[in-house]
């Protein structure tokens, strides 16, 4: 596979006070979670919307600063809907120096053949997606793959889970994918949603339509934990950042899953109590 590079940037950021807060809550997340290690060859999912737009120019502005060495390919899968403007995203990598791939499927002809009346079309999509990352990020000699999954993804994902599955889960910040290669890392998951869309339409950002016949009405269920989460944030200013905190401060005893304790019992068995945290 072929891939394409140029070396100077077209934004300077250097000065936008915005940028700076994004950078310092990615950088957090990179810390945290111990995202980015030297020598990692990362893929950066890249559709065309703001989040990950937004993430590709800040994992570059810390690539120039970080004291480890790793590198970014940027890489676009274009799932074949009519009218998706590939074009625009290239352009966006050229002019912004990006290492890059871009990777044209039959996605939608498969979708169109295999979806059930009905169903969700970013369900399958986004399986679709994914696998075509996976594959792209392994082809390319990459051992981590970048999302552009934010704060409030993470948080209407624990909800979502709540209310409609009765599961307590949301995403993890890094995990290993399914095909046991690459790891995939989040390092937006500090970043709030309306500071990225601030952010990008402060600069320009050429945000991408992905034209998928469901565009604008898909994922209902998404947007009433979006409307909840924005109506109660009036009464309650910092329920998403306490909701997040939540996520990282889990008290398994407190829960009534019982492997929990199954767990706990064996792991009490051969380590100090003072190494079980229940």
């Amino acid at each position: 596979m072929k891939i394409f590079e140029k070396q100077k940037s077209n934004y300077d950021l250097k000065d936008n006070n915005l940028f700076k807060k994004l950078r310092h809550g990615i950088g957090k997340a990179i810390s945290d979670f111990g995202l980015i290690k030297n020598g990692d060859r990362i893929a950066v999912a890249v559709s065309g919307g703001k989040d990950s737009y937004t993430m590709l120019l800040l994992l570059q502005e810390l690539r120039r600063r970080a004291p480890v060495s790793f590198e970014l390919i940027a890489v676009n899968i274009n799932s074949g809907y009519l009218g998706y403007r590939a074009d625009i995203i290239e352009d966006f990598f050229c002019k912004n120096g990006f290492s890059y791939k871009m990777v044209l499927s039959q996605h939608y002809d498969i979708i169109k053949e295999k979806r059930r009346p009905g169903s969700s079309y970013c369900s399958i999509c986004s399986r679709l997606k994914r696998g075509a990352l996976y594959e792209t990020a392994q082809a390319l000699g990459c051992n981590k793959l970048a999302l552009g999954h934010h704060q409030d993804d993470f948080i209407e994902t624990l909800l979502l889970n709540q209310f409609f599955v009765g599961s307590l889960k949301s995403m993890s910040a890094s995990m290993l994918a399914d095909n046991g290669v690459v790891t995939v890392i989040r390092p937006l998951v500090y970043l709030a949603e309306e500071d990225i869309a601030s952010f990008s339409e402060e600069v320009g950002l050429p945000v991408v339509c992905c034209c998928c016949p469901a565009c604008g009405t898909a994922d209902m269920q998404r947007k009433r934990m979006k409307k909840l989460l924005n109506e109660l944030q009036v009464d309650i200013p910092h329920i998403k950042s306490s909701l997040l905190k939540a996520l990282s401060n889990v008290h398994p005893r407190h829960l009534l899953d019982p492997t929990l304790y199954r767990n706990s019992a064996i792991l009490s068995e051969v380590l100090p109590e003072s190494k079980v945290k229940i």
